[in-house]
């Protein structure tokens, strides 16, 4: 298992390394290709892709951070640096979204002052749907079960859309003179990146603010704690999320009698699994007590209370 762990890992680094530069070429391309036929689509594009680049460079950076070992003043290690790649990606696909937003409005209020020249924008873009479509399927693979990856995932396939939407945009200027056209698709394109990224953002902050997993129900897990017989009751309860993989659990057990140190060790135990079976709770840490007088609510700041 950990071989092919392993063989996975350099697979998903060499296909970033491959996507990463097939980006640089897309952005270096598009950016001139922008200058010379005047197109907003088409810079907007660019921009697309140059945050592409820099996404897809913090998710390969991250991916090798991911897989350091830990040490004393690092003990999870960087296991939150793809959470923390994938936060910033959708920051920057938000904030490039808005900036393109501004700037298409502008041109559209001022659409009979601006030409385009389609020609060159319709070439540029079907280069772009083919290096993106490239990138696109040497991701895709990687990107089910991390977060990372999906984000990285997510560039790719909405500015392989977009090319798309620009092609069909310059060959309208090129046949139909329609310039507004240009700035419209930047604007859709804009929408588009926000409503796609927003989920991803979202899902990233949350487990970078350490707040309960949403398919995990905290509600079911105490009931099924309380259940064994000789636990009083569970609180001081943190549940949160490290990355895509891990889910921690931690609380204070109150046991019903003063049993011994094994006995209670043999409860935690058996707790650990089937917590682990029945809601894929990585790692629990319970803390047996008897007698302790301290908050008993569920959910505490973790200041003790007094009695």
């Amino acid at each position: 298992m950990g071989e092919h762990h392993h063989h996975h890992t350099d697979l998903k680094g060499r296909s970033l390394i491959i996507t990463i530069l097939l980006n640089v070429a897309i952005t270096l391309v598009q950016v001139v290709g922008a200058a010379v036929s005047n197109s907003l689509s088409l810079l907007s594009d660019a921009l697309h892709n140059f945050s592409d680049v820099m996404a897809l460079v913090i998710s390969y950076v991250a991916n090798k951070l991911s897989k350091k070992k830990y040490t004393q003043d690092k003990s999870f290690g960087y296991k939150r640096a793809e959470i923390m790649a994938a936060f910033i990606n959708a920051a920057t696909l938000l904030t490039i979204s808005f900036y393109l937003i501004v700037e298409s409005v502008g041109r559209i209020i001022n659409s009979d002052e601006v030409t385009v020249n389609g020609t060159v924008v319709a070439i540029l873009a079907g280069f772009s749907i083919v290096a993106n479509g490239l990138s696109v399927l040497l991701v895709k693979k990687h990107a089910h079960h991390n977060m990372n990856m999906r984000s990285a995932y997510l560039h790719l396939f909405s500015d392989m859309l977009s090319s798309i939407a620009v092609l069909i945009g310059g060959l309208a200027i090129r046949f139909w003179n329609i310039f507004w056209v240009d700035a419209l698709l930047s604007v859709m394109i804009a929408f588009y990146l926000i409503i796609s990224s927003w989920k991803l953002f979202v899902g990233a902050l949350k487990v970078l603010m350490q707040f309960a997993p949403s398919g995990v129900d905290l509600k079911k897990i105490v009931s099924f704690i309380n259940e064994v017989e000789q636990i009083d009751n569970i609180h001081h309860v943190h549940l949160w999320q490290l990355n895509d993989e891990e889910i921690h659990l931690e609380g204070h057990l109150d046991f019903k009698d003063d049993i011994s140190i094994s006995e209670a060790n043999k409860i935690i135990l058996y707790l650990s699994k089937e917590l682990q079976q029945r809601f894929h709770i990585s790692h629990c840490t319970l803390q047996p007590e008897y007698g302790v007088c301290d908050d008993k609510r569920l959910i505490t700041h973790g200041k003790h209370s007094g009695c």
